[in-house]
């Protein structure tokens, strides 16, 4: 079943450079300019999840957002909000809102195709793809398998939970701090150098013969899994 993605984008080529990236995914995709006419889809027939931009035509994204969220109906659709807007006070008001998420213009797509996979897999895990790619690298989370350029990547239980979000936001700087939250809970005491260790497994299961390391460490910030 593809999951269906409404796109509220009154830029024009944003909105097709949208639409025809999320079809080759497997998405189902709709398109709406504004604000007003993304009440009236949604009225008509419910996405799997919304990509919103902030600043709409008739009525914001922001207000659309709230108004979804006040209606028994709609107020469990996934939301992910873009914007150029990225200041902490604009994000924390979106997040308030009631978006799942938050993406900064530009991006990159395929960090947005993680986070709506992200999205689908906690809210909708029925619709969410079991397997996901980044640059050369693909994970099956049913099979607990990891591929690199077809090569099989034997991996320990937290390093694959390590290698999964990474791969949910690709390109991201991640500081030890908010992966140690992330993969191992903010509940569990574990040292910050913890993540360097499982990082530098992560990095050596990974780096297969011919290929490049795809682990950045980016120096008093964290780590990032590249991209592409």
């Amino acid at each position: 079943m593809q999951p269906h993605v409404l796109v509220v984008e009154d830029e024009d080529a944003l909105a097709e450079l949208l639409q025809y990236n999320l079809k080759k995914e497997g998405f189902r995709v709709t398109v709406a300019a504004d604000g007003e006419e993304a009440m009236i889809l949604v009225e008509e027939r419910q996405p799997d999840v919304i990509l919103l931009d902030w600043m709409l035509p008739k009525v914001s994204g922001i207000e659309v957002c709230r108004r979804l969220r006040s209606v028994q109906d709609t107020r469990n659709i996934p939301i992910i909000m873009l914007t150029a807007r990225g200041e902490e006070a604009d994000r924390i008001r979106g997040l308030d809102t009631g978006a799942d998420d938050y993406i900064i213009k530009p991006f990159l797509m395929k960090e947005l195709f993680a986070r709506v996979r992200a999205v689908l897999r906690r809210i909708r895990p029925g619709l969410a793809d079991d397997t996901v790619l980044v640059g050369d690298i693909s994970m099956d989370r049913v099979a607990h398998r990891v591929q690199r350029n077809g090569k099989d990547v034997h991996l320990g239980p937290t390093e694959f939970r390590l290698l999964d979000y990474f791969m949910q936001h690709p390109g991201r700087v991640f500081s030890r701090e908010q992966l140690l939250d992330a993969v191992w809970g903010s509940d569990v005491y574990v040292e910050a150098r913890t993540v360097d260790v499982h990082v530098g497994r992560l990095r050596k299961a990974l780096n297969v013969p011919g290929t490049a390391d795809p682990i950045r460490t980016v120096r008093s910030a964290g780590y990032a899994l590249n991209a592409e």
